[in-house]
């Protein structure tokens, strides 16, 4: 059996993190030990926790970082195999969600694996064809022979919902300390540099999704862009991430052209938003820290 430990940073919860306390219980993995890093909230969840095998880290806010939180939670269990992360607003789909993303690593060449996102039901069109363009029904296992043929997507992973193989998390060095965002697809490009395979599980199911606004949507791709220029191994490696936006856009207008044509213009506006904000994230060397500040969606990052 392999040991394994879930761990789950939350900010200001909203009910969603209950669902998922409550879908955690209901897993076909019984007594599954459990990482609460707490960096802000009312302790509404602390109820459900009782009879779980839990424990709360309480943190200063303005010490949570995406990759030195996150490893500094796997850093309080040496001894376990495997490390399973989630973001307080995944539900966890059913009962062999977490099962499923475990048996992965039956695979000894699996240095890390994320599950399948499937929208809210509140999620709007916009939110909803993101996860199915980026969350296929098709399980694949990705390594650095994939690069010509994928591309970035090669390194594509989420830490919604993904688990790490702690040798292989060790040997790469672990999760970056401190970066913007992204911090999941740095260690995946990590591993396959260091010829570990990473594998998508489709099976392996949450419910995840975000419906932001057009500006939201250019403050999270500023902060992308961020990442890559200040992570340029990863486009140099893997590809640029303009030629998957391209995909995406075509792929996304035939989508809204069958369920809703109204929403095109809309759509048109929303991805040159991203577009704009990832490029000015690419350049934000030479933007005043004030105004990164502003236009970021991860504003203690730049304190």
């Amino acid at each position: 059996m392999k040991k394994i430990q879930v761990i789950i940073p939350i900010y200001k919860p909203d009910h969603k993190l209950i669902e998922l306390l409550k879908k955690i219980k209901e897993q076909s993995i019984e007594d599954i030990p459990l990482l609460i890093i707490d960096s802000g909230s009312n302790d509404e969840y602390k109820s459900e926790i009782k009879n779980m095998n839990c424990l709360v880290k309480k943190i200063d806010v303005k010490t949570f970082n995406h990759g030195g939180t996150r490893q500094m939670g796997a850093d309080m269990f040496p001894d376990k195999d495997i490390y399973i992360f989630l973001t307080q607003d995944a539900i966890l789909a059913n009962e062999k969600s977490i099962e499923n993303i475990v048996k992965v690593f039956d695979n000894f060449n699996i240095g890390c694996a994320y599950g399948r996102q499937l929208p809210h039901k509140d999620a709007n069109l916009f939110s909803s064809y993101a996860r199915l363009f980026n969350y296929k029904d098709k399980s694949y296992i990705y390594s650095m022979n994939d690069k010509e043929k994928y591309g970035i997507k090669t390194a594509f992973n989420s830490n919604s919902f993904a688990a790490y193989r702690r040798k292989a998390l060790n040997e790469i060095g672990g999760f970056p300390i401190n970066t913007i965002l992204s911090e999941d697809m740095y260690v995946a490009a990590k591993m396959l540099l260091n010829k570990w395979s990473v594998a998508y599980c489709s099976d392996a199911m949450v419910y995840h999704s975000h419906n932001y606004t057009i500006w939201q949507e250019f403050k999270r791709y500023f902060d992308i862009g961020v990442f890559h220029s200040r992570e340029s191994w990863i486009k140099d490696t893997f590809g640029r991430a303009e030629g998957e936006g391209k995909k995406y856009i075509i792929s996304e207008i035939k989508y809204l052209i069958k369920r809703n044509i109204v929403l095109i213009f809309p759509m048109i506006i929303r991805d040159i938003m991203k577009f704009l904000g990832f490029r000015l994230g690419m350049k934000e060397r030479f933007i005043n820290k004030h105004i990164k500040r502003k236009i970021s969606m991860t504003k203690n990052f730049w304190n």
